[in-house]
């Protein structure tokens, strides 16, 4: 709820005949001193010479921002519309596609500076659970997958590719509960309640080969929005594998997924945008580069940290 603060009260005080001093004067600020009453600030006095400066200060800064973000949204206009207010220069699209790519990239750069596997995102409790939508990218896949599913490891240390299906991995690792937020890129976000298998105990498992800072995670299930076959895959750093908050999700609020969470298994990854949480797992592919990403070839940022 925004407040409104009260009218600030301008007064000019006095001064005695015999000094010599400049004009000063006073303002008058109040403050909140509870909720439900308010109290005055002493008053700050300022010379009518610094005040003019002070402002002229403001008034250059304010104006250079604002010539700034006009130039900028002017370079951003198609070449049709800047000729027709008079600017003729050709600023071509290669270099709006540079600008607007280290634009996008500065959110992507300062989440990965700030990450740390110490850092954890809030955990929640039952109550404070909320309903959480079936988001799937495309059309939500048939059932009929899950009986013959199977996870594919490649890119490991020991030069195989492995297949393990639900019971395998149900049986070997614990499973760990956590309630976290899933935050999503089209701006809605919900609290839910997962379990499953630490991506980090898999690694340990069945280690990637030396060279590897990064997996593919894919679902070769998934639809796009007509039901065809839209296989999707998705690009993660090791780190972020590894951070103790990232899950191979088995269980939805206490029971086996459904097919609408992302069944038999899906990816958890509560640092990252909910782009990054691929549902109906179905092979995890470790490499030394980083590899492609579904939105990041549509024009999405490749980090998509939080």
């Amino acid at each position: 709820m925004n407040n409104e603060e009260k009218g600030d009260s301008l007064q000019t005080k006095d001064t005695p005949s015999t000094d010599v001093k400049p004009e000063v004067k006073s303002v008058s600020v109040k403050k909140p001193q509870s909720f439900v009453a308010e109290r005055f600030l002493p008053a700050i006095e300022m010379a009518p010479r610094v005040l003019r400066n002070q402002s002229r200060r403001d008034f250059l800064v304010f104006g250079t921002g604002a010539l700034m973000a006009l130039a900028g949204a002017g370079f951003l206009l198609p070449q049709e519309t800047l000729s027709r207010i008079g600017i003729h220069r050709n600023m071509g699209s290669p270099a709006k596609e540079w600008f607007l790519n280290k634009a996008l990239r500065i959110d992507d750069d300062v989440a990965e500076a700030l990450y740390s596997v110490n850092r954890s995102v809030p955990t929640y409790t039952k109550s404070q659970i909320t309903p959480l939508k079936n988001n799937y990218n495309g059309s939500t896949p048939d059932p009929g997958y899950i009986s013959g599913w199977k996870l594919t490891l490649a890119g490991l240390a020991s030069g195989l590719s492995i297949s393990l299906d639900i019971r395998n991995l149900l049986t070997r690792f614990s499973v760990r509960e956590q309630i976290t937020r899933l935050v999503c890129v089209e701006g809605w976000s919900a609290i839910a309640w997962w379990a499953g298998l630490r991506f980090d105990d898999l690694l340990r498992a069945y280690p990637p080969m030396s060279q590897a800072k990064w997996a593919r995670v894919e679902s070769s299930v998934n639809l796009d929005a007509s039901g065809n076959s839209d296989p999707y895959f998705m690009s993660i750093d090791l780190a972020t594998a590894r951070h103790p908050q990232t899950l191979l999700a088995t269980h939805f609020n206490g029971q086996l997924l459904t097919v609408d969470h992302g069944a038999p298994l899906r990816l958890l990854v509560p640092v990252k945008l909910g782009l990054k949480n691929v549902k109906a797992v179905t092979r995890i592919t470790y490499v030394a580069q980083e590899p492609r990403d579904y939105w990041a070839e549509r024009g999405y940022s490749r980090y998509d940290g939080i």
